[in-house]
């Protein structure tokens, strides 16, 4: 039965591999004006505990803009999963950027380092914290209110958008970086299908433990890095979505996160569909559950993310040119 088991697993992770769509890095500098599209670096120098200057060691934000004249002055912050091996660019990358950006928020997919390349956490963390502090930081910049900041992950990206949400760091006013001057705290979180178990000598479903070579100190790791532990009063109000048939990330693990959101009083919504696989991204096609962006819709309705902020000015036309 063991092996039955790591075979299965295997293949599993293979699985998430190739839908991480492992391909070339998201380059600095590398910009489309014509499409609203450029990508910049978190820290202008080496990130911390970089293990080099190659693509793998250098996170970064690809911006994603709104059709001119029609933003309105909110902001996402996408994750993509991929079993921390690897990104779902496409699939939960650009494609809810689109998503976000055609209902008039500006989004920022993050490229976050990899436990695959190295980077066990709390690493990924340091980006997806960075990722907000940078948005919130530059909010003028970027044509959007400090305070509409959404995080939504998926599968890893879920993960570490929880860890992100329970883990925050309140910012440093005396910093010499103004990056660091804020605080990290998104202000509303989306979960799709979270890896919440990821960290767990249980290796009867997928295992970060298990995948990295962790398991000597996995309890430790399971510790301080299992989101659940940390949700208190604090944690932003969430969206939270899985399948009851996911054979990846079993629904439970979601089922605690959303558990520990009750107790701590945190005003979220939750939404459990019978059927559909892990990585499903917007839906694939499935016809219930192709409808879980229409709901998440009138969620970030409710929560006034749709309304345009007036005391946000707008860009002036080319301005990414």
């Amino acid at each position: 039965m063991k092996r039955l088991f790591a075979v299965l697993a295997l293949g599993l992770v293979a699985g998430l591999v190739a839908q991480a769509e492992n391909g070339p890095c998201a380059i600095a500098g590398e910009n489309n004006g014509f499409l609203g599209i450029r990508t910049i670096r978190l820290w202008p120098g080496d990130a911390p505990q970089a293990k080099g200057n190659a693509c793998e060691d250098i996170p970064t934000l690809t911006i994603f803009e709104p059709q001119f004249g029609h933003d309105n002055g909110s902001a996402v912050v996408v994750l993509p999963g991929g079993a921390y091996m690897g990104l779902a660019a496409n699939l939960e990358g650009r494609q809810v950027a689109d998503w976000f950006t055609a209902r008039g928020f500006r989004a920022f997919v993050l490229s976050y380092r990899l436990s695959s390349q190295g980077y066990l956490l709390p690493v990924p963390l340091l980006d997806a914290r960075r990722a907000v502090q940078t948005v919130r930081a530059r909010a003028r910049d970027y044509f959007v209110a400090p305070n509409r900041i959404v995080v939504i992950g998926f599968s890893a990206g879920g993960h570490l958008a929880a860890l992100s949400a329970t883990q925050f760091v309140a910012g440093a006013p005396d910093s010499d970086d103004p990056v660091e001057r804020v605080s990290s705290r998104p202000d509303y979180l989306v979960l799709g299908y979270p890896w919440i178990g990821a960290i767990s000598s249980d290796t009867s479903h997928l295992s970060y433990c298990k995948i990295f070579n962790v398991m000597d100190r996995c309890e430790a790791l399971r510790a301080a890095y299992s989101p659940d532990l940390f949700v208190t009063k604090e944690t932003p109000p969430t969206f939270w979505f899985h399948t009851f048939n996911d054979e990846t990330v079993p629904v439970e693990q979601g089922m605690r996160f959303y558990e520990a959101l009750i107790k701590a009083g945190v005003a979220s919504e939750a939404h459990i569909f019978a059927d559909g696989r892990h990585g499903s991204g917007l839906g694939k096609g499935d016809a219930a559950l192709d409808q879980w962006p229409n709901l998440l819709e009138t969620w970030l309705r409710a929560q006034g993310l749709f309304t345009p902020d007036k005391s946000v000015a707008g860009p002036k036309p080319g301005w990414m040119n």
